[in-house]
C-alpha cells in the first residue's frame, strides 16, 4: 500500500466479505461506505422467502468454526453471542447409486473411525492415521498459509517451513484422489474422502493432496448449523457493521473505480455508480475494496491500462463448477434425508469429467448434494412441510440458462431439474416426491453472471488447483492502483465463508503493513476504545 493513513473507503459488495472487510476497517478508524446492487444484503449467501418457506440461497455447511469466532471476536463479540449454533448428528448422509443403505457420516471422529473399520478391516486405523495428518497439516496451514496475504515471502523462510518443505511439496504434486487411493480401496470411503475437494470449486483429481486437511473439518471437528439459516451469519455481520459506523447502500451499482496521479503512480479515488434505476452518481474515498468478483472488478470496473489480471490473464485461468440450484418446498415429512445428504454417481470420474473436462456436459445421472433445514431448524419451512435446497454441480456455462420460479426458468433449467427430481425421489425412496411439491425456484449459471457478476457462471470461484492455490491464486492488491485491494472467494486465501472472513481480515493486515502469517491479536476492550478516540 503506497496510500498513507486512508481516511474514508469505498467497499463494493455486500456479501459477507464486503460486509466483514467493512466493519474491520470501520474499528480501525475509517469512514467506510458499502455500495451493493442487488436490493439486499448477502449475496451468495442470500435468502429468499416465500408462503411461510425461508431458504437459503447458497452456503449451508458450518466448517471451521474457530475462524468465525476469531472474526467476531476482533468486531468486540464471539459467535457464542452472536449465533445459535448446533451440532448435526450424523453430521451427513451419503446415498451411493445402486445402493440401499445409506452412510451416516457421525459427528466425531472415534465414531466415524469405528464405521470406516465396520466397511474395510483396518481402515479404522487408516483414518486415524490420516486425520492425524490432516490434523497436522490444517494447524501449518493456518500458522503459515491462510492467514497471509504473500506480500512478503521472508515470514515463510523459516526452520519450520523449509524442514518440511519436501512433504509439503509432494502434498501439493500429487493430487487428491491418488492420496486416498493408496490408503483406502472401499470406493464408498475414497468418495467420503475426496468430496471435499467439491467445497473448493474443484475435483479430487485435480485438487492436491495438500487439501485433504478439509477431512479434518467434517470427520473429526464434526458440522455445525446457524439458527435461521446461514443468510442470519450475513446479517449478523452487517448489523456489527452498522454498529461501527458503516453505511451500506443497496441498489447501487458500481459502474468503475475512479482514479487521481500521484506523481508517477495512480491512486484509488473512489468509484462512480448508478441508483434509483439509472441516476450516475459518485463517491470519493482514499481506499477501495472490491469484495466482487475479480474478474468483474478487473475487466470491467478499470481501463485496460490499470489492469492487473487482464482478460488474457483470465484465458489462462479454471474457472470452479457453475451450479443447477433447487429451491423446493415440500409436503409432509422426509424422513430419508438428513439435514446434509450427498449422492455419489458409480462412475464418479467420469462425472467430474463432464463438469471439467475439455468437451463439457451435464452430468446425468449426477453426484448432488440436499440440505434440509427444516430438519433441524422449525422456521425453515411452515409445519407438515420441509424446505429443500438442492445443489447439483454443472460445467461453468452461462449457455445453460437461468432459472425461475414455478417453471419460469429456461426450458433446459427446469428440464434438467425435473431429471434432477426424479434421481432423489428414486435414490432416497420417495416415489411422490413431485406430487408433493408446492414451491419450486431454479436457479442457473446465467443467473450467477446477472446477480454476482460471476465470471462464467461459476458457483465459487477459480477452482483451487496448484496453479490456482496460495500465491499462485494472485494478490489482493492492485498492482496497477495503489489503494486498491480486493477480498472475496475469487482471490487470496480462497472459496468458502471462512476463506471470505479471513480474506477480510487481509485487507487490514495490507492496509496495517502487516506480513505477518497468522491471525491479527484480538484487542481487549480497552484498547479498542482508545482507538476509537
Amino acid at each position: 500500500m503506497k496510500t498513507a493513513s486512508p481516511r474514508t473507503a469505498v467497499v463494493i459488495g455486500a456479501g459477507i466479505t464486503g460486509l466483514a472487510v467493512a466493519g474491520l476497517l470501520a474499528r480501525e478508524g475509517l469512514d467506510v461506505t458499502v455500495l451493493e446492487k442487488q436490493p439486499e444484503t448477502g449475496g451468495r449467501a442470500g435468502s429468499w422467502e416465500t408462503g411461510g418457506f425461508r431458504f437459503d440461497t447458497g452456503p449451508s455447511w458450518y466448517l471451521m468454526p474457530e475462524v468465525f469466532d476469531h472474526f467476531f471476536r476482533l468486531m468486540g463479540t464471539s459467535a457464542d453471542e452472536q449465533l445459535d449454533l448446533v451440532r448435526l448428528d450424523p453430521g451427513y448422509r451419503v446415498l451411493f447409486e445402486d445402493s440401499p443403505e445409506p452412510l451416516d457420516i457421525a459427528a466425531g471422529r472415534e465414531a466415524n473411525i469405528a464405521l470406516f473399520e465396520s466397511l474395510e478391516p483396518g481402515a479404522g486405523e487408516r483414518l486415524r492415521r490420516y486425520l492425524d495428518s490432516a490434523e497436522d497439516v490444517y494447524d501449518m496451514a493456518k500458522k503459515y498459509f491462510l492467514y497471509t496475504s504473500f506480500a512478503s515471502f521472508l515470514p515463510l523462510l523459516n526452520r519450520e517451513v523449509l524442514r518440511r518443505g519436501p512433504q509439503l511439496a509432494q502434498l501439493l504434486l500429487q493430487p487428491l484422489s491418488s492420496f486416498v487411493g493408496r490408503r483406502f480401496r472401499d470406493p464408498r470411503l475414497r468418495q467420503v474422502l475426496g468430496y471435499p475437494a467439491v467445497f473448493l470449486g474443484s475435483s479430487p483429481y485435480a485438487t492436491p493432496s495438500m487439501y485433504h486437511l478439509m477431512s479434518k473439518l467434517d470427520l473429526a471437528d464434526g458440522v455445525l448449523y446457524p439458527q435461521g439459516g446461514f443468510n442470519r451469519i450475513t446479517q449478523v455481520i452487517g448489523d456489527l457493521a452498522r454498529r461501527e459506523g458503516v453505511r451500506i447502500v443497496t441498489g447501487a451499482t458500481v459502474t468503475g473505480i475512479r482514479t487521481k496521479k500521484q506523481g508517477r503512480r495512480t491512486a484509488a479515488a473512489g468509484v462512480g455508480y448508478l441508483v434509483d434505476g439509472g441516476r450516475p452518481a459518485a463517491l470519493d474515498a482514499d481506499l477501495v475494496v472490491s469484495a466482487a468478483d475479480l474478474h468483474h472488478t478487473e475487466t470491467r470496473l478499470l481501463p485496460r491500462e490499470l489492469q492487473t489480471y487482464p482478460e488474457n490473464w483470465w484465458k489462462r485461468r479454471i474457472p470452479g463448477p457453475g451450479g443447477l440450484l433447487l429451491h423446493l418446498g415440500v409436503r409432509g415429512a422426509l424422513p430419508q434425508l438428513e439435514h446434509h445428504t450427498l449422492m455419489f454417481t458409480r462412475d464418479w470420474k467420469a462425472n467430474f469429467e463432464k463438469i471439467f473436462g475439455r468437451e463439457t456436459s451435464v452430468p446425468d445421472p449426477a453426484s448432488l448434494y440436499i440440505c434440509r433445514p427444516s430438519a433441524t431448524d422449525p422456521d425453515a419451512a411452515p409445519q407438515g412441510h420441509e424446505n429443500l435446497f438442492v445443489l447439483v454441480p454443472v460445467p461453468s456455462d452461462p449457455g445453460l440458462g437461468r432459472g425461475g420460479v414455478d417453471r419460469a426458468g429456461d426450458p433446459r433449467i427446469e428440464a434438467m431439474a425435473d431429471t434432477v427430481i426424479g434421481q432423489i425421489a428414486k435414490w432416497a425412496e420417495i416415489p411422490d416426491l413431485a406430487d408433493r411439491i408446492t414451491v419450486r425456484r431454479t436457479v442457473g449459471p446465467q443467473d450467477f453472471v446477472e446477480d454476482l457478476n460471476s465470471w462464467q457462471g461459476t458457483l465459487l470461484g477459480p477452482a483451487h488447483v496448484l496453479k490456482q492455490s496460495a500465491f499462485l491464486r494472485g494478490t489482493n492488491a492492485s498492482r496497477k492502483v495503489d489503494g486498491l485491494l480486493y477480498a472475496g472467494g475469487s482471490t487470496l486465501p480462497g472459496i468458502g465463508l471462512p476463506m471470505c472472513l479471513i480474506s477480510a481480515e487481509l485487507v487490514l493486515k495490507r492496509l496495517r503493513g502487516d506480513v505477518s502469517t497468522g491471525e491479527l491479536p484480538v484487542p481487549d476492550a480497552a484498547e479498542t476504545d482508545r482507538g476509537r478516540r
